[in-house]
Parts: C-alpha cells; sequence; structure tokens
C-alpha cells in the first residue's frame, strides 16, 4: 500500500511522508481515532442520538472504526449547474448513482442536495448515513450572485432519515452575518433533533484577490473561518486545502486600511510554508483537533489520482480527519469513481503514513 501511495507522490513523497512538524506538536492535538465518539464527543453537549448517529457514520464503509472519514459530496448540480456538473457522465442526474456510488466506493456518508436524498431515500438512508446539504448559491439569475441560501429546513431532513446536515458559509461576504444566524439555529435544532453537523467553511470577497494572487485558501484566513465554524458549533469541518499564508498582511497592504487582527507568530511559530505545516493549523482552529478537519478534493483535473493521494496524506499527516471528495469520484466512470475513493482511503488505513 505504501509503494502505491509513494507512486502517487512521485518526486514529493519523501517531503511529505517523513516532513516532521515543529510548529504546533501533535501530542496538542485531538486525533482521530476509533473511539473518538466516547473519548471527545461524548463530553459536549450533544445528546445521545447525535452520538448514535456520528458512531453510526464512524462505523461505516472501509473506514469503520478508524475515526476517520471518506465522504462522497454531490452538491455540484446546483453549486456549479447540472450540465457542468455531469455532462462527463451523465448517469449521475439520477441520484440513486450517486448514492450507488458512495456505497460502493466504501464510503461513511454521501453528502447530497434534499432533493437527491429524498428521490431515494425509502430504499438507502437506512444503508449509508445521509448527510443533507440544506443551504446552495443559486446560479441562474442573471448576473450569477454568490449567496447560500436555504433550500430545505432541518425538519424536512430528520424526517427523511438523514443522520447529519451540511451547510455553507461564505465567511468574509457580505452575505455571512446573515448565513452565520441562520446555520447557527438550524446547527442548533439539528443536534436537538439528533443529527449531526458539518460546516463548509468557505471564503468568498473580491477583496482576498490581491495582484493576482488568490487568498482565498491562505491559511490564517481559512483558518479563521473554521475558528468561526466550531463556535457555532459544527461537529466537522469541511475546507479547502491550504496552499498559501498571509492574506491578512496582503489584504492589508493593498487597501491601506486596517483588516483583522494577528500576531507575527501566526506566521513564524505556528506555521511554516510547508503544506502539511499550514493544514495543522487549519486544525488547531477546530478546538485543536475536538471538531475534525475534512479536507476539500477539489476540481478534476488531468491528475485526479495523484491529487487526491497527496491531499489526503496533508490532511492525515496534519492531524485532519479526511477527505471529502466529489468531483474527482463522480465525473468519470463508476469503476473508476471506486477506485479513486478507495486510493484516498488507502492513505488512511496505511499505518506507515503517521501523523507528523
Amino acid at each position: 500500500m505504501i509503494e502505491q501511495i509513494r507512486h502517487y507522490l512521485g518526486d514529493e513523497a519523501d517531503d511529505l511522508l517523513h516532513h516532521e512538524c515543529k510548529t504546533i506538536p501533535k501530542e496538542q492535538l485531538v486525533l482521530p481515532s476509533p473511539n473518538f465518539v466516547d473519548d471527545v464527543v461524548a463530553n459536549s453537549d450533544r445528546n445521545n442520538q447525535v452520538l448514535k448517529n456520528l458512531q453510526w457514520m464512524f462505523n461505516t464503509g472501509r473506514l469503520a472504526h478508524t475515526g476517520y472519514l471518506s465522504i462522497l459530496p454531490v452538491d455540484q448540480g446546483i453549486e456549479h449547474s447540472g450540465g457542468a456538473s455531469f455532462a462527463k457522465n451523465p448517469a449521475y442526474f439520477d441520484p440513486e448513482n450517486i448514492v450507488k456510488l458512495a456505497i460502493e466506493g466504501g464510503c461513511n456518508a454521501v453528502a447530497s442536495t434534499y432533493g437527491v436524498l429524498g428521490a431515494v431515500s425509502r430504499k438507502y438512508a437506512h444503508k449509508i448515513p445521509f448527510v443533507v446539504k440544506i443551504n446552495h448559491n443559486e446560479l441562474l439569475s442573471y448576473p450569477n450572485a454568490y449567496d447560500q441560501i436555504l433550500f430545505a429546513s432541518v425538519k424536512q431532513c430528520w424526517e427523511m432519515g438523514a443522520a447529519g446536515i451540511g451547510a455553507t458559509i461564505y465567511f468574509g461576504s457580505k452575505e455571512s452575518n446573515r448565513q452565520i444566524q441562520e446555520i447557527s439555529e438550524a446547527f442548533q435544532y439539528a443536534h436537538e433533533l439528533g443529527m449531526f453537523t458539518i460546516l463548509w467553511c468557505y471564503l468568498r470577497n473580491e477583496h482576498f484577490k490581491v495582484d493576482g494572487t488568490d487568498y482565498h485558501t491562505a491559511a490564517d484566513l481559512t483558518g479563521q473561518a473554521n475558528h468561526l465554524g466550531v463556535t457555532i458549533e459544527a461537529d466537522i469541518i469541511k475546507q479547502k486545502l491550504p496552499t498559501l499564508n498571509g492574506g491578512y498582511k496582503a489584504i492589508r497592504a493593498a487597501s491601506g486600511k486596517s483588516y483583522g487582527k494577528t500576531d507575527e507568530r501566526m506566521y513564524t511559530e505556528l506555521t511554516t510554508d510547508h503544506p502539511i505545516d499550514l493544514t495543522r493549523y487549519q486544525v488547531a482552529n477546530g478546538y485543536m483537533g475536538r471538531a475534525g478537519l475534512i479536507n476539500s478534493g477539489g476540481a478534476s483535473g488531468d491528475n485526479d489520482f495523484a491529487d487526491a493521494v497527496k491531499t489526503a496524506v496533508i490532511n492525515k499527516r496534519a492531524g485532519g480527519m479526511g477527505l471529502i471528495s466529489g468531483r474527482k469520484a463522480f465525473q468519470r466512470p463508476m469503476r473508476e469513481g471506486v477506485k479513486l475513493l478507495h486510493a484516498i482511503q488507502d492513505v488512511y488505513l496505511c499505518d506507515e503514513v503517521t501523523i507528523s
């Protein structure tokens, strides 16, 4: 297994597999484990039904009883349009094929829209944990606007038999205050009904692009988004893999105005430029791992298997809880999608890929 992982990592194998994190020590982290629900979540204010549903997800699929998660998310039919998302593989216009891919791919859960999961809930809601995404960005109005609005209620998700709900907040956007209030209320009700919560902690602001550099994946900004996400009691945080740092500084310099609050040690002691250290900072902002970090698999491209394995290695070695990968898996024939999901899961099953 390790040799296949090294093959996918190529020239980066030694650097990624042997990097030693000297910023935030691994001993200070709450790491994924088979007893994560008992040891960590059970100490929180979550009720027994939330614990049961979380444990069901942790006990499902190829990563069962490891503490790690591999989730298939397919909400792109709304977020990116059905045609753009499914033209490569029109079979996934059918909701049943989405759920089948999650099951055949050995995933812990499937995350999708209320409509997709509702269409097949009587057949599958008891076979694999459903995570219903309750808000989306509507992409048909002209000109395109970017605002996450509610498409489903928490009660509808519960009645469907969902184990959890998911939502997106565009932190940094002009609509973020309303989104935070909406989703905080939704998460509170979901917990009351016994469902766990996953938050897509995304950034969106035109000023986060400075002189041709995109800081939407900066560790300092995404880390703070994660910290806001766990403040409204997201049980699991979904975040894009950090690719750089210094977002606060770049935005201040470009605008000539005060922005945010920082401490230089964020850049000199808590992180370095290494991708594992940048991701470790994201983990730390999720209460040192008490709310697990699952990184996004990203868009489909020319080197999907290598990119997915690399992201999984970085996430695992940083102290993350897993991967949530959609387009790389469903924008290809099902057999290949299953193979890609298994390649991701193999990283978390491989004892030789250790915490940095």
